[in-house]
Formats: C-alpha cells, structure tokens, sequence
C-alpha cells in the first residue's frame, strides 16, 4: 500500500483552465510519464523540488499555486 503525501495540488484544475490539457501533454512539457503525472495529481507522490518548479512554470504560475503543503496543527 502506497502512503499518501500530505502535499497537495491543483494541477488538474490547472491543466483544464490551460486548454485542457492531458496529463499526457503535461507529461511530455516536463519530461517524465504520464503515469508520474497521475501519482502526483492524486497525491501518491511528492514531486522532486526541480520537477515541482518545471510543473509551475508550464502553467506560469507561482510554486504555492500549484501545490499546497498543510500548516502543522498544534
């Protein structure tokens, strides 16, 4: 069983407010599997810090648009 991470993100919204783009095209933009974008989409994978940054730059938006890291709970 793969654990979850706790890093979320928006990618999915943002590949379909981007002329709704697959998760192939998003894939082929930054180099790595379609099946890497779909463990990072529904979390089951945190996304190296180079290829968190190349996914942010595809859709020209700031690295905390795209993905979220929860605040700790006290």
């Amino acid at each position: 069983m793969v654990k979850s991470t706790r890093v979320t993100n928006n990618i999915r919204a943002l590949r379909f407010s981007h002329g709704e783009m697959t998760q192939a095209e998003l894939a082929d933009r930054v180099g790595v599997t379609r099946q890497t974008v779909i463990a990072i989409e529904q979390g089951r994978y945190s996304p190296s810090l180079e290829m968190a940054f190349q996914i942010a730059r595809v859709f020209r938006a700031p690295l905390d648009e795209v993905f979220e890291y929860p605040e700790e709970e006290s």
